[in-house]
């Protein structure tokens, strides 16, 4: 009987087995959660680098319409040039009917500001091509007036800007109407580039590139256009470069992404390049100007 009864106890998990068992689960936890955030990062990656691959056959296309890029902004004040003047609205905006937003683009009062009330649905939509996934800020922001915490008008934010070029596009900002904000980058105030004008190379110059959110510095950029008075209104659209990508993350203006090591820029002729922070910043100013006759090596 006593043998019987010895037969059927059953021997329970000890504390120290329990604890083994649990440290092996968090040890796999630990070795896949990094295998999941990077094929998640991947992911966002190429679906990055396929919004710019829009862009770009979308900047072809309307130059193929057009026989021109689009302007990097579009500034008229009683007929003369101004950083600021009507209607502000960028290349961004103008590429809408290339990527299948010719609704969102008939919204637009073009004869008016793009702050203007008239003007509150079209610069407040989200156009998600214009939006990397890894950036995780904000849809949409309220840019102040110049200086002020001032709220001026909300904006859609995007991730991609235009490349003004070797110049400081902040240069901008000081000059008084009438004074032409000139670069030689293939996106300015006004512009008309041609595909022809390119004489250095369209698979060596850059076109489009990424900008890195930073909502604690108020770093926010969008494919609307410039908010006349707002606080760095130009640098939200068109970016130089300064530094190479990634590199300090200490000015606005400079080309930067969420994703380690570079940044994505569409190129001339319509290819999506990874440029490594590590480039060489004389090759990376050369790569920004359309006709300095400068010669750019292996990047």
């Amino acid at each position: 009987m006593s043998c019987f009864h010895a037969s059927t106890i059953r021997r329970a998990f000890t504390l120290i087995e329990l604890l083994v068992v649990i440290a092996i689960i968090a040890v796999l936890i630990a070795l896949l959660l990094p295998a999941v955030q990077q094929a998640r990062e991947a992911a966002r990656r190429t679906q990055c680098r396929n919004n710019l691959k829009q862009a770009g056959l979308a900047l072809h296309n309307y130059h193929d319409v057009s026989q021109t890029l689009p302007p990097g902004w579009v500034g008229v004040t009683s007929g003369q040039p101004d950083v600021g003047g009507i209607n502000g609205w960028s290349w961004s905006a103008r590429l809408l009917p290339q990527i299948d937003q010719t609704p969102l683009y008939n919204t637009i009062d073009f004869n008016s500001q793009v702050a203007a009330a008239s003007n509150l649905k079209p610069r407040t939509t989200v156009v998600t091509v214009f939006r990397c996934p890894s950036d995780v800020g904000p849809q949409t922001w309220v840019i102040p007036a110049a200086g002020t915490s001032t709220p001026l008008a909300m904006i859609a934010t995007a991730s991609y800007s235009g490349v003004f070029g070797k110049d400081e596009v902040e240069l901008c900002n000081v000059l008084a109407p009438g004074s032409p904000c000139l670069s030689n980058g293939l996106f300015f105030l006004n512009s008309r580039v041609r595909f022809a004008d390119v004489t250095d190379g369209l698979s060596t110059t850059l076109m489009v590139g990424e900008r890195i959110t930073r909502e604690s510095a108020g770093w926010f950029y969008t494919w609307t256009g410039v908010i006349a008075g707002g606080d760095d209104a130009i640098v939200r659209i068109v970016g130089d470069t300064d530094v190479t990508p990634n590199r300090d993350l200490i000015r606005m203006d400079e080309f930067a992404s969420y994703h380690t090591g570079g940044a994505h820029f569409v190129l001339g002729d319509g290819a999506v390049r990874f440029i490594s922070s590590n480039i060489d910043l004389g090759v990376y100013r050369n790569m920004s100007s359309r006709a300095s006759g400068d010669i750019v090596g292996e990047f």
